[in-house]
């Protein structure tokens, strides 16, 4: 994230009457004295529409402590990242007065730690482990804000939509799975509003940064580890053939060229799979992994490709030919650049995209970054000068119900 992109998510220094009084003319209809910024006023937007009571938000009732231990097991953060995120953060937030939290995708808080007085009050809060942190249930929130935005956020005071919630500040940064780009959660440092500092975000969003390249070793771990027991596998065969991770990240291949990762389709409990870059293929599991091994019968028939954005935060690309169906999760910006594709057929340049993405036509760089990973995942479905949907595709777009 840019300098200029972690400043706008910063807690603003205006005056918390001013911050109050916009509220309640939001509340009320109205447009307000002084405007709140783009992203609160999104959130807000939201959570009245989603029906959230502005005085005590909606309930909330926290799963038992069993089922917490299932969320931490199958969240995806444990070992050294945790640790990143607890060293980096606690010590710091028990000085201020404040405490860390960290929660799953689904908005749950799993841990919880920080200064004595700072947990009583929010356990009065209902500020708990178990609690859902969800927009849905408490309205605009550093942590619910930073999981529907997928970037970090604070939330400051009267900016946060339950009246309850004022005598409070926030900062919260999304947690990534960098093998796949997976929301994983997200971690959240919170106190007492008259306590805010600009740094807290700038402090949340670099430790969360180091957790996501601990998670980054851990992989390449593993990959190292299932290199080890493919590449013998690999030695013996006559043909095309790759082992790969269950994110279709390449440990070993034969008979191809270098090739960091495959796209995936999302049901692998199957002998054979089709991949747009190879067509079919045939699946022999392994410890950790897989290994597959290239048919060579790449499609000719026509192609249907289904971009559905109807689940918020869980976009979808599903590719229907005659001899197969594919379906792939999309990252946040891989599905708006394809939205974007698909409603200009007759493609965009790198600034058209830089537009349409970021209100920035000079963010090329980014965009040119962001359609070479696309292109390595789709590289039959989309072409470049100009950056369109190939011609005789037939794309469809489900969007949400308005």
């Amino acid at each position: 994230m840019r300098t200029q992109d972690l400043a706008t998510a910063m807690a603003p220094q205006a005056h918390p009457r001013q911050l109050a009084r916009a509220r309640e003319a939001v509340l009320a209809g109205q447009r307000p004295p002084t405007m709140p910024r783009p992203v609160i006023a999104k959130s807000w937007q939201r959570v009245r529409e989603q029906g959230v009571d502005p005085d005590c938000g909606s309930a909330n009732h926290p799963v038992p402590a069993g089922e917490v231990h299932q969320r931490r097991l199958r969240c995806g953060l444990s070992g050294e990242a945790l640790q990143e995120l607890r060293g980096g953060l606690v010590p710091a937030a028990e000085r201020a007065g404040h405490i860390v939290v960290i929660v799953d995708a689904d908005g749950r808080v799993l841990w919880r730690e920080g200064h004595l007085r700072a947990m009583r009050n929010a356990d009065q809060l209902g500020f708990i482990e178990g609690a859902s942190w969800r927009e849905t249930e408490v309205g605009t929130n550093a942590i619910g804000t930073a999981l529907v935005e997928e970037a970090p956020v604070q939330v400051h005071s009267c900016e946060h939509y339950v009246r309850s919630h004022h005598p409070w500040t926030c900062a919260a940064a999304p947690l990534h799975d960098p093998r796949d780009g997976r929301l994983l959660g997200a971690v959240d440092v919170s106190g007492p509003a008259d306590t805010v500092h600009p740094s807290t975000l700038a402090l949340v969003h670099a430790v969360a940064g180091l957790a996501k390249a601990r998670l980054w070793e851990q992989h390449r771990a593993h990959l190292d580890r299932l290199r080890a027991v493919g590449t013998p596998m690999l030695a013996k065969l006559n043909g095309q053939a790759l082992v790969i991770d269950h994110t279709g990240w390449v440990a070993a291949s034969t008979g191809l060229p270098p090739i960091d990762r495959v796209a995936l389709p999302a049901d692998l409990d199957q002998p054979r799979i089709w991949l747009p870059a190879f067509g079919t293929c045939l699946v022999e599991p392994l410890p950790g992994g897989m290994l597959l091994r290239l048919c060579g019968d790449v499609p000719t028939t026509s192609t249907r490709v289904v971009l559905d954005l109807r689940r918020p935060g869980r976009p979808t690309l599903t590719v229907h030919r005659e001899s197969a169906s594919w379906t792939h999760r999309l990252s946040r910006r891989h599905a708006d650049i394809l939205r974007t594709l698909a409603e200009n057929p007759a493609g965009c340049t790198a600034a058209d995209l830089a537009g349409h993405l970021f209100q920035d036509r000079s963010r090329t760089i980014t965009v040119r970054a962001e359609m070479s990973r696309l292109r390595k995942k789709f590289g039959d479905l989309l072409d470049h000068r100009p950056y369109r949907f190939l011609t005789g595709l037939e794309v469809n777009v489900l969007r949400p119900q308005q």
